[in-house]
C-alpha cells in the first residue's frame, strides 16, 4: 500500500515523500530502542537481586533505574522526530499541489504548438494564447508559494530536530555521569576465601545519586543559538505588507521546549507532554502515541496550540494527492 501511495505521488513530490517516509522507518528504531532498553534495564536488575551479594543487588537495581531513564529519551527524541517530520510534509504537500498548475501550463503551451504547426489561422489560437497568459500567471505564483514555503519550512523542521538532538545528547550526558557515581559505591576489593564482606553501606548515597540525577533532568534548559526567520508569511503563503514582516516563524532567542515523555512522564516524574504533537488528519503513519495536538512553529519557543497545523496548499490536489497527504 505504501509502495502504491509513492507511485501515485506527482513526480514533484516523490523524493520528499521518499524522505518522510524513511524518517518514518528511524523513528520506529528509535522507539524500539527505547523499549529494548526498558527491558535490559529491568533484566539488570532482576540479575542482581539473584547473585545473593547484597551490594550488587543494590548497585544494579539503582544502574536499572538509570538505564530505564536513558530509554525515555529515546521515546523523547523519536516522539521529536514525528514533529520534525510533520513539518516536512507542509513542503511535500505544496509541491503536490503546485504540480497541477505545472502541467496545465505545459499542457496548454503544447497545444498552442501543436496549433501554430498545424494551423496557423485557427480562430483558436487567439484562445490558446490567453489561456495560456492566465496559466503562466496561475504557475508564477505557485512557484513563488512554492519556494516561500520551502526556505521556511525546511529551516523550521531541522531547528526542530537538530534542538531534538542536542536536549537527547545532554540528558544522556547528565544520566550516564550519576551513573558513574553509582558505580564508586561498589567496592571491588579482592576477598581471600573464608573472609565475609561488610556489610552495604551506599544505599542511603545510591537513592541520592537518584534525587541529584532527577532534580539536574528536571531542571535542564536548552541554551541554543537562535534560529531566527524573516518569512512573515500570510495563509495564501505569500510576504506579509510592511511592518508585518517581523519574526512570524521562530521565536528568537528563546530556548526550546522540547516534549517530555509519551507515556505520562519521565522515569523520574518529570512533567509530561500536555498535547501530542501532530494534528495531521487520519495519518496513518504517524505513531499512535503522537497523534493528538501540535506544536506551531520551531522549537526556538514552541508553545502548544489547538490549531490543527494543515498547510494551506495554493491550489486543489486530486484525490490521489489528497490520500497521499495523510501520509
Amino acid at each position: 500500500m505504501a509502495t502504491l501511495r509513492g507511485l501515485q505521488q506527482p513526480e514533484l513530490s516523490k523524493k520528499l515523500f521518499k524522505l518522510i517516509k524513511s524518517e518514518n522507518h528511524v523513528i520506529g528504531s528509535y522507539e524500539n530502542a527505547s523499549r529494548e532498553r526498558a527491558s535490559v534495564a529491568t533484566q539488570l536488575s532482576e540479575w542482581g537481586e539473584s547473585t545473593g551479594d547484597e551490594s550488587v543487588s543494590e548497585i544494579s537495581d539503582k544502574l536499572g533505574v538509570l538505564l530505564s531513564e536513558l530509554g525515555e529519551q529515546e521515546n523523547n527524541f523519536a516522539e521529536n522526530l514525528e514533529e520534525y517530520r510533520s513539518t516536512l510534509k507542509q513542503i511535500r504537500n505544496t509541491e503536490s499541489s503546485v504540480q497541477p498548475s505545472r502541467d496545465h501550463k505545459a499542457k496548454v503551451s503544447d497545444e498552442l504548438q501543436k496549433l501554430k504547426y498545424k494551423d496557423p489561422q485557427n480562430v483558436k489560437m487567439a484562445q490558446l494564447e490567453q489561456e495560456l497568459v492566465r496559466a503562466e500567471a496561475e504557475n508564477l505564483v505557485a512557484e513563488a508559494q512554492l519556494t516561500n514555503i520551502t526556505r521556511q519550512k525546511l529551516k523550521e523542521a531541522y531547528d526542530i530536530h537538530f534542538a531534538a538532538v542536542i536536549e537527547r545528547a545532554e540528558k544522556q550526558v547528565i544520566l550516564a555521569r550519576h551513573g558513574r557515581r553509582l558505580l564508586n559505591l561498589l567496592d571491588d576489593t579482592p576477598m581471600v576465601p573464608g573472609d565475609a564482606r561488610p556489610s552495604f553501606d551506599g544505599a542511603l548515597p545510591a537513592r541520592q545519586i537518584l534525587n541529584d540525577a532527577e532534580d539536574e533532568l528536571r531542571q535542564w534548559q536548552a541554551s541554543l543559538e537562535p534560529v531566527p526567520s524573516s518569512a512573515g508569511l500570510q495563509k495564501n503563503l505569500m510576504p506579509a505588507g510592511d511592518g508585518a514582516n517581523g519574526q512570524a516563524g521562530f521565536r528568537q532567542g528563546t530556548p526550546p521546549q522540547l516534549t517530555s515523555a509519551a507515556h505520562g512522564g519521565s522515569q523520574f516524574g518529570g512533567t509530561a507532554s500536555t498535547d501530542n504533537l501532530y494534528g495531521a488528519s487520519g495519518d496513518d503513519e504517524i505513531h499512535p502515541a503522537h497523534r493528538k495536538g501540535q506544536y506551531n512553529d520551531s522549537p526556538s519557543g514552541r508553545a502548544v496550540s489547538g490549531s490543527s497545523g494543515t498547510q494551506a496548499t495554493p491550489y486543489p490536489v486530486s484525490e490521489a494527492d489528497s490520500h497521499a497527504a495523510l501520509v
